[in-house]
């Protein structure tokens, strides 16, 4: 039910006459959750005002008692609610939570981010559009944030937080860490320091690929790791069996050859 302060997403006081199936909601996402079908926010043309009711052309203010729908209108979204520092951004073609001032939009990765990324983060093209690697769910259009790894991709802030918690460190998409690990690196070097392997392995070698470099290298085989020689990532992939140093032939005895018989003199 609709209340003076909306629903559980948005605060307003107004009901969006739903353009599908002609039925009132406070938002998109409550009638989402209750319809076999999902509202277009653009297409929304009419609203009902929660204080006298009156079906309206969506604005602002209501046209009777003139109560304000929500302190923040977008006239595109059809989004009504408190003043947040909202904006609306061309590009993305949806609103964002602000202030404006703080966040530019990256024309590769077709996405508005934080300032103090220009010229700082690796451009993957229409990232956003991408449904999250984990949950499976869409970004760009989601109310909960997204997490930028080093590499590039998204993830929800919300997933990223659980997969931390489980202990992965990897990207779900390229397998690039999803964090500084320089720390984990040298405590890695520690443990393998303090655990020798058995003699029989101790000059084992094997091929790896680095998922933070990209090196193909050869190095020491370890149970727990195998360090990249070119970025000192422990984040690698083992490429083929072991490689056992091969060892010194034993020298042999000489053959003795076959003598023909004396002649008689």
């Amino acid at each position: 039910m609709a209340s003076l302060v909306g629903c559980e997403h948005y605060v307003r006081s107004c009901l969006l006459k739903a353009p599908c199936c002609g039925k009132a909601y406070v938002c998109r996402l409550c009638h989402d959750a209750e319809e076999d079908h999902q509202m277009d926010r653009f297409l929304v043309k009419e609203v009902q005002c929660s204080v006298c009711t009156t079906v309206q052309q969506a604005q602002q203010n209501c046209v009777e008692c003139n109560v304000t729908f929500g302190e923040y209108y977008c006239d595109i979204c059809h989004l009504f609610d408190k003043d947040k520092k909202q904006y609306h951004c061309q590009p993305c073609g949806i609103c964002r939570i602000g202030p404006r001032e703080k966040y530019f939009h990256c024309e590769k990765c077709n996405l508005c981010l934080a300032g103090d990324l220009r010229g700082n983060h690796k451009c993957v093209e229409n990232v956003s559009r991408q449904n999250c690697p984990v949950c499976m769910e869409d970004i760009h259009t989601s109310r909960i944030g997204a997490q930028i790894l080093p590499c590039g991709h998204l993830l929800h802030k919300t997933c990223f937080d659980d997969m931390v918690q489980t202990g992965a460190y990897r990207c779900p998409l390229c397998m690039h860490s999803a964090w500084n690990m320089e720390h984990n690196w040298e405590q890695m070097d520690k443990e393998i320091t303090q655990s020798p392997m058995p003699t029989e392995y101790q000059d084992a070698t094997v091929k790896i690929i680095c998922n933070d470099c990209q090196t193909h290298c050869t190095v020491p085989f370890h149970v727990l790791g195998m360090k990249c020689s070119g970025c000192g990532s422990y984040n690698t992939a083992q490429n083929g069996g072991l490689i056992r140093q091969s060892q010194e032939p034993q020298p042999q005895e000489p053959e003795q050859q076959p003598q023909s018989p004396v002649p008689e003199p």
